[in-house]
């Protein structure tokens, strides 16, 4: 059996490695895993509640359009309901808009070094891929608005990029936006908006008041912390929405997350503590990386990207036989790794461990 000749060498999505995995191949009783953007504080007591109420439900079908939800994340926007579509993660919804609008032949514009479902979910549709260096681990809007084409269907603006943690300002996005030609679809993702108290970043929801071409995304797998509920949402003009609807699949999301969204969506506070944490611990990894003579990106979401001048596989081997996981592995970035915010505890670990790996790996040298 033969699969599609363009899907062929497409790798597979490689998550971070498995703490599990980890104790049994190094023999270890404790690993601390920062290698996922995973919220170090879980989730609101109140989505506990909320899905030991829906395990009677079990056995019944998820409500496909998810109405209660899609209301409350409409009322929480103000946006109306029919702009508003769910995935299982945001990553679904990628998935949804590739196969929604792209057909062998267009051409899609991306960063070089970004979220990587972008490319595999296009190069699944045959499209042509236009991949535009970043400035500084930034977006390059301008760059990006000169590779625009007469078969140029979608351009993908990850906000805070992942991996690089950096931000377009909103004069930045609103000037890029009013320069893309209208017949061409954006997507704004903002998975980790909520941890962002910029007042220069954009906020994509209210773009869409004067950019009809925009889908925002965002998720409840961040902040929220639901990551392995899968549960995340777009919203746009409701007739981009209904485009992306078409090619959704029934009951996408489960009556588990739903209930489970549902109740974070209504816990501002857990989501204002876990943002002022989160604010503590990249200033505390800025300190130490500059007491260790390391540079890294200007951090916004829930992570943070560092140069250890060093190749970045060998100071990830080295940290996880100390039972820490990070994240290598950046084509355009080999030196870098990325470390997912921690609590404090967990970030003073991995200062700690970074800072003997560097200095092992010096008298190596």
């Amino acid at each position: 059996m033969q699969p599609k000749p363009n899907i062929i060498h497409l790798p597979v999505y490689q998550p971070g490695k498995p703490v599990e995995d980890v104790k049994r191949e190094l023999g270890l009783t404790e690993v601390l895993k920062l290698a996922s953007n995973e919220n170090p504080f879980g989730s609101s007591p109140k989505v506990k509640e909320a899905i030991a109420r829906e395990l009677e439900n079990i056995s019944i079908y998820p409500d496909g359009a998810a109405v209660d939800l899609t209301n409350a994340v409409a009322g929480h926007y103000g946006v109306n309901a029919d702009q508003v579509i769910f995935g299982a993660g945001s990553d679904e919804i990628i998935l949804m808009i590739a196969r929604a609008f792209l057909v062998p032949g267009d051409e899609t514009i991306m960063a070089d070094q970004t979220f990587p479902q972008y490319k595999h979910n296009c190069q699944i549709e045959n499209a042509t891929i236009v991949e535009v260096p970043l400035r500084d681990g930034t977006h390059d809007l301008n760059a990006m608005l000169e590779r625009v084409t007469d078969k140029t269907k979608v351009i993908w603006v990850c906000n805070p990029n992942n991996p690089t943690g950096t931000i377009n300002t909103a004069e930045e996005v609103e000037q890029f936006l009013s320069k893309v030609p209208g017949r061409v679809l954006v997507v704004l993702d903002e998975a980790y908006c909520e941890y962002i108290d910029d007042p220069s970043f954009p906020d994509g929801v209210k773009l869409l008041k004067r950019y009809p071409n925009v889908v925002t995304l965002r998720t409840f797998s961040k902040i929220y912390g639901l990551a392995s509920l899968r549960i995340g949402f777009g919203i746009g003009r409701p007739d981009v929405i209904r485009s992306i609807n078409q090619v959704r699949e029934p009951f996408n999301t489960s009556r588990i997350a739903q209930a489970a969204a549902l109740a974070a969506l209504q816990d501002d506070d857990f989501v204002t503590k876990c943002r002022v944490a989160n604010k503590e611990g990249l200033a505390y990894y800025n300190r130490s990386f500059a007491e260790l003579g390391l540079e890294a990106f200007p951090a916004h979401g829930n992570f943070i990207m560092v140069d250890v001048k060093r190749p970045a596989q060998e100071v990830f081997d080295a940290l996880l036989r100390k039972g820490i996981i990070v994240r290598p592995g950046h084509r355009h970035y080999p030196t870098h790794i990325r470390i997912t915010v921690g609590s404090g505890e967990q970030n003073e670990k991995v200062i700690a461990a970074l800072t003997a790996v560097l200095q092992e790996i010096a008298i190596k040298v």
